[in-house]
């Protein structure tokens, strides 16, 4: 019998997108000849992974975990919103949730932990994509951790317990009640996935960022002397970080106050001091690109361009 290495389950993952396990057996069972093996898995059903890794995959869910002080946000996407309601798929979101919290929230990491079940995270997102029919993705995974304090959490829409299209999670750091804290992180969460703040505050910001906006005051006050377009341009700033920095927003609940005003408030209730140490929002397909389809012209070219 042929000596199976682990070059060649490497080689016939790559060429089928089935599950390690998958190909090993594959590679078994047909004495190392990975045409018959790739050939095998087909007739199982086990290779269609790779057929559809080309499509674009922009729907699908945002998961929340948090075990204790640590919480975690990932985005598992698919083709096509209706998968998302199935319920292999969620519990297949849920559990890399559950996986990520206790383990590490970071992609390339995660997708090779263990999986409850057997094989790896990687292995069961090619299992689902073999059995459901449709290309899916562990786009991103984030998280945050304090020492002492709450992580508080929001999702929207959603369509499961710890499942929806937009996912937050809120740091925050104190030695006070733990209720009351957790109150005020989800607060907090529900004003995150509202305002969507770009930073915790202006230390946060990208240099690059700043430096554009600098550049556009400055340009709408050309020509005014150099202390006053100083001023100016800081007023400005000023106004831009209560825009997109989280402790400088109107808070959502009570637009009268700021975030910061809104935290130092709630240390009466809380019992100590509290401090937001950091936030992580997931958008449901943010930033990819979709594919728009013309169904009329589909069904024109299937017809061989009659309708």
């Amino acid at each position: 019998m042929a000596t199976i290495t682990a070059a060649l389950v490497k080689d016939l993952r790559e060429k089928t997108g089935a599950g390690m396990m998958d190909c090993k057996a594959a590679l078994e069972a047909n004495d190392g000849d990975v045409e018959a093996a790739i050939d095998w898995l087909r007739k199982k059903g086990l290779a269609k992974a790779a057929k559809k890794s080309g499509r674009v995959a922009a729907e699908g869910l945002v998961a929340v975990a948090v075990r204790g002080g640590r919480g975690v946000v990932v985005e598992v996407n698919s083709e096509t919103d209706f998968v998302a309601r199935n319920e292999e798929f969620q519990a297949l979101v849920t559990t890399i949730a559950d996986v990520a919290v206790e383990k590490k929230a970071e992609v390339a990491a995660l997708l090779g932990t263990h999986y409850p079940g057997g094989g790896t995270v990687q292995d069961a997102i090619a299992n689902a994509i073999a059995t459901i029919g449709e290309n899916m993705t562990l786009r991103r995974a984030a998280e945050l951790q304090v020492g002492q304090g709450v992580i508080g959490q929001y999702l929207h829409n959603q369509i499961a317990p710890g499942l929806g299209k937009i996912g937050v999670i809120v740091a925050l750091e104190s030695a006070g009640k733990a209720d009351e804290l957790a109150a005020l992180g989800r607060q907090i969460a529900m004003h995150v996935a509202a305002a969507n703040p770009q930073a915790l505050d202006a230390s946060g910001l990208d240099p690059a960022v700043l430096e554009r906006e600098k550049a556009v005051l400055a340009d709408k006050n050309a020509g005014k002397p150099a202390h006053v377009l100083e001023k100016i341009v800081e007023s400005g700033l000023k106004t831009y970080y209560k825009e997109v920095c989280l402790l400088d927003q109107a808070f959502v609940h009570d637009a009268s106050k700021s975030v910061a005003q809104a935290v130092k408030e709630s240390e009466g209730r809380v019992g100590a001091p509290v401090a937001i140490k950091g936030f992580v929002r997931f958008a449901l397909g943010e930033g990819v690109e979709k594919q728009e389809s013309d169904f009329a012209a589909e069904v024109a070219a299937a017809a061989g361009g009659q309708v």
